[in-house]
């Protein structure tokens, strides 16, 4: 399944930090040589202030304890900007521990930088120092620092473009440190910041709507609500265009949402009809298996994708911790689909691909039946399910109720007039 395999395609649109899981993933289910996956993983922290992680996993790539010089010397520069950051951010750290001073700012950022230069003497270079020292511990590594400095930082942006990139650094930051509230609300903004940004350019807003729904999969996957805002924000017109100009692969993820979400079935058109347009550019056994079976009813076809989907699952970041809810929701999926087009299913065949002894799959039958809406009944002697026509709609019930009244209206009426005529 490595040719399913997606980090290639996520890591374009992944700030470094957030690629690194997906690396440590990949080790582990051995998808790739180790060494390989190591190496990745030196050429992915060179851009960054982590030097030291990097050289322990030189050392062991190489299983040596020397170290090659520019690492060392990036390490000396690392160490040197760090003091150099720190001595020119102490004052405004100092001002911005003190309570009362945050009390004081308001809504008009200008008015907080003017209020910290009146009464501090804290002017434009400290404040610079800090949005750079925030970044500068990003980049080592120090997440919960980071996210506490940008957040003290929000209230002094004047500019869009700044705003912008500390939201950014805010959400990677919060995402890494495993605060998926704090993360959620930092997606919330950045939407209505893409929305609204003045220097957007509507090519601009495409690639940063393609960015945030691929930094959202870290979000939205550990959410307890994150398969719905999955739904709902790859779904807004908006988001569904940038998938399908720059990002075809997260139809699987939203496939994948869909299908262990039986509260969205109402989406499931909508999602069919992206999946066959973008089919051409993206399928892989997710997509194929909802397109087997609600395009093609090909039901034969969808087991096939089905157990290829497990492998998918498998050898997936984000999906593997929702296998066996998925590969049980697209049961699901197949037998619904069935029982609508077949009159008599045998229930022992059932069982034995739901892997369940005839009578637990005649309970599990009997409340999916019921909970599906289907009209159909089981016949226990018999061993099968025998499917009924389907339900009349309202309107068609209320013509049947309308055709039997006028009936008994009719037949009323002569019985009355006749009896009239027998008196006379």
């Amino acid at each position: 399944m490595a040719h399913y395999e997606l980090s290639g395609k996520l890591s374009k649109y992944l700030d470094r930090h957030l690629i690194f899981p997906l690396l440590e993933f990949l080790q582990e289910k051995g998808l790739y040589a180790e060494d390989d996956v190591l190496k990745a993983k030196i050429a992915l922290l060179q851009r960054t202030n982590m030097v030291d992680f990097a050289m322990d996993i030189h050392k062991d790539l190489y299983q040596t304890e020397d170290v090659p010089p520019e690492m060392m010397e990036r390490r000396s520069e690392v160490v040197g900007r760090l003091r150099t950051l720190q001595k020119a951010v102490d004052p405004i750290i100092a001002c911005l521990s003190n309570p009362n001073v945050i009390r004081n700012f308001r809504q008009d950022r200008s008015f907080n930088l003017q209020l910290l230069k009146d009464e501090f003497d804290i002017g434009p270079d400290h404040v610079d120092a800090l949005y750079q020292y925030a970044k500068f511990q990003f980049d080592c590594g120090n997440y919960s620092s980071a996210s506490e400095l940008l957040q003290a930082y929000r209230p002094l942006v004047t500019t869009s473009e700044r705003n912008l990139s500390v939201l950014w650094g805010k959400l990677a930051a919060d995402i890494l440190m495993v605060d998926y509230d704090a993360a959620t609300e930092d997606i919330a903004r950045l939407r209505e910041a893409i929305d609204n940004a003045p220097f957007l350019t509507p090519l601009m807003q495409l690639q940063q709507r393609t960015w945030l729904m691929h930094w959202s999969l870290h979000v939205f996957w550990n959410h307890e609500n994150g398969k719905n805002a999955l739904i709902d924000l790859f779904l807004q017109p908006a988001f569904t265009s940038a998938i399908t100009v720059n990002a075809q692969h997260l139809l699987r993820y939203l496939a994948a949402a869909v299908v262990v979400n039986k509260r969205r079935r109402n989406v499931l058109k909508e999602l069919i009809r992206l999946i066959q347009t973008e089919s051409y550019e993206y399928s892989d056994p997710i997509t194929e298996f909802l397109e087997c079976l609600f395009v093609n009813y090909d039901f034969d076809g969808a087991q096939v994708k089905l157990a290829e989907c497990e492998a998918v699952i498998d050898a997936d970041y984000f999906l593997t911790a929702i296998k066996a809810e998925f590969l049980e929701n697209a049961r699901l999926f197949v037998f619904e689909t069935y029982c609508r087009i077949h009159q008599c299913i045998d229930i022992a065949m059932l069982a034995e691909r739901l892997n369940m002894d005839q009578e637990a799959a005649e309970k599990w039958i009997a409340n999916l039946i019921l909970n599906a809406r289907l009209n159909a009944k089981i016949d226990s002697k018999a061993g099968t399910v025998v499917m009924g026509v389907q339900s009349q709609s309202v309107q068609e019930a209320l013509v049947e109720k309308a055709k039997g009244l006028s009936a008994r209206t009719f037949t009323l009426a002569n019985a009355v007039g006749g009896g009239a005529v027998a008196r006379a």
